[in-house]
């Protein structure tokens, strides 16, 4: 069974509590990636960035309340996500798999024995993983990913 070790992005892209959301913001952007793990000046793991955590910010710029970022120099830690599951490397991906689906997160921190960020483990780290184990026993044409009417 795969470890959170054999697929996990090693040396993950990270920002500090406190930083900016604009700052988070491009550094999503530019690196086309989803997620940030978030670090304290010790470079201890204290909560999770996600491109959502940016769109369901609510901004009380105007009266109706739109949903909308948050102002660009808002803390990082502000609106971070600070219940953070995290995981070892040896941990099997099925179990890190179905604490992200009962958490409802995108991805998992995998930190060392001494708890410091080694990598990160995101639904498509999972997806990749299971698809390459479906590759190597598909035999059969794929099925047909038309939209139906």
């Amino acid at each position: 069974m795969p470890t959170a070790g054999d697929v996990m992005t090693e040396n993950p892209v990270t920002i500090r509590d406190t930083r900016t959301v604009g700052e988070a913001s491009r550094i999503l952007d530019q690196l086309a990636i989803r997620h940030l793990p978030v670090l304290d000046a010790e470079g201890e793991v204290v909560g999770m960035l996600s491109d959502r955590d940016l769109r369901g910010a609510l901004a009380a710029a105007d009266e109706d309340l739109a949903p909308s970022v948050p102002h660009p120099n808002t803390r990082v830690s502000d609106v971070m996500t600070t219940d953070v599951i995290i995981a070892d490397p040896d941990d099997e991906l099925i179990a890190i798999a179905q604490l992200m689906i009962d958490a409802r997160v995108g991805a998992v921190p995998i930190v060392d024995r001494d708890s410091h960020l080694i990598g990160i483990v995101s639904y498509i780290d999972i997806l990749r993983a299971f698809t390459g184990v479906a590759d190597a026993r598909r035999e059969t044409p794929r099925p047909s990913l038309a939209r139906h009417r």
